[in-house]
């Protein structure tokens, strides 16, 4: 069966794994994106703030279906910490807030930062997108008015001293490898580490190395993907739709019920053609005879169903 992957420039879907530079924000790498791929339906999967550099995956066309379920992966993130300065946006680019007395070791760092591992509460920054009100929370910080921030639940799964810096056997900047879920902000981690210590801290820098199957090593800048559409050789970075689901299953609907699928009815397992023994809850790419792919499919066991998980059917 041969896969089409790639679509025309008017009809362009998939993935492009971005490499974020610094001083744009997320919302300007997709309106850069637009203009030079001529194309408006492109959403990314994860703010990253302008300061901040790394793996930003763009959805494009139908891939945009994605962007929730690329949103929900791990991600991976480098981080600088400086401690004994606070600021109001917890990084290094905000207006500082207070110094402190920073007054730790090397070895009681250590020891902390295995406290931060887990399933904790997270205050998330003022300077942020979450929304109160109605209002996002950096537009009331602009206007000076500070609120409550209810603690949310994030998960860490792993936290890596990489190296410091110190003055008079004192950590004075730390750097930290971060494996981390949904909504973390390592903004506010590096904060609430420095104060479990005693002092303050912000963050001096950040990259993020990995978002789910996304990594910095395959990530392109901007002005590459300018240059291989000029080029006409998009297709060299544009990921199909359904690279997302490359390790799941697939399975080719027989024609006769190809309007099921196309109406993203359920389909029985014998009206299709499928390339492995289908396991409860199992997900499949469906694909039409000519190999257009049009939907993720999970199986249920028990009925011998395959219902629609999600549908791409532009």
């Amino acid at each position: 069966m041969a896969i089409n992957f790639f679509m025309t420039v008017n009809n362009m879907n998939g993935i492009i794994n971005i490499y974020k530079e610094k001083g744009y924000t997320s919302h300007d790498v997709v309106a850069k994106l637009r203009g030079i791929l001529k194309t408006k339906k492109i959403g990314h999967t994860g703010t990253l703030d302008p300061d901040a550099t790394g793996v930003l995956p763009v959805c494009i066309g139908n891939a945009t279906s994605l962007c929730d379920l690329l949103t929900d992966k791990i991600k991976i993130y480098d981080a600088e910490i400086l401690f004994g300065l606070a600021t109001d946006t917890e990084d290094i680019s905000g207006v500082v807030m207070k110094n402190c007395p920073v007054d730790f070791t090397e070895e009681d760092l250590k020891n902390r930062l295995k406290d931060f591992i887990g399933n904790i509460q997270q205050v998330p920054p003022m300077y942020s997108a979450i929304k109160v009100n109605g209002k996002k929370l950096y537009e009331l910080a602009r206007e000076g008015i500070e609120v409550e921030r209810k603690p949310r639940p994030v998960e860490i799964y792993e936290i890596i001293l990489k190296s410091v810096t110190k003055e008079n056997d004192k950590v004075k900047e730390a750097r930290i490898t971060v494996k981390c879920g949904k909504g973390t902000y390592i903004r506010s981690l590096c904060r609430d580490i420095g104060e479990s210590l005693g002092s303050c801290a912000c963050m001096k820098s950040l990259e993020r190395c990995t978002s789910g199957i996304f990594d910095k090593e395959c990530a392109v800048k901007l002005d590459e993907v300018e240059r291989l559409f000029k080029e006409g050789k998009i297709e060299d970075i544009l990921l199909p739709t359904e690279y997302f689901f490359k390790n799941d299953g697939s399975f080719v609907i027989k024609d006769e019920f190809k309007r099921f699928l196309l109406n993203g009815n359920k389909i029985f397992a014998a009206d299709v053609v499928i390339n492995k023994d289908p396991l409860d809850g199992n997900l499949f790419k469906a694909y039409t005879s000519d190999g257009e792919f049009k939907a993720v499919y999970s199986f249920d066991i028990n009925t011998g169903v395959f219902s629609p998980y999600k549908m791409f059917l532009q």
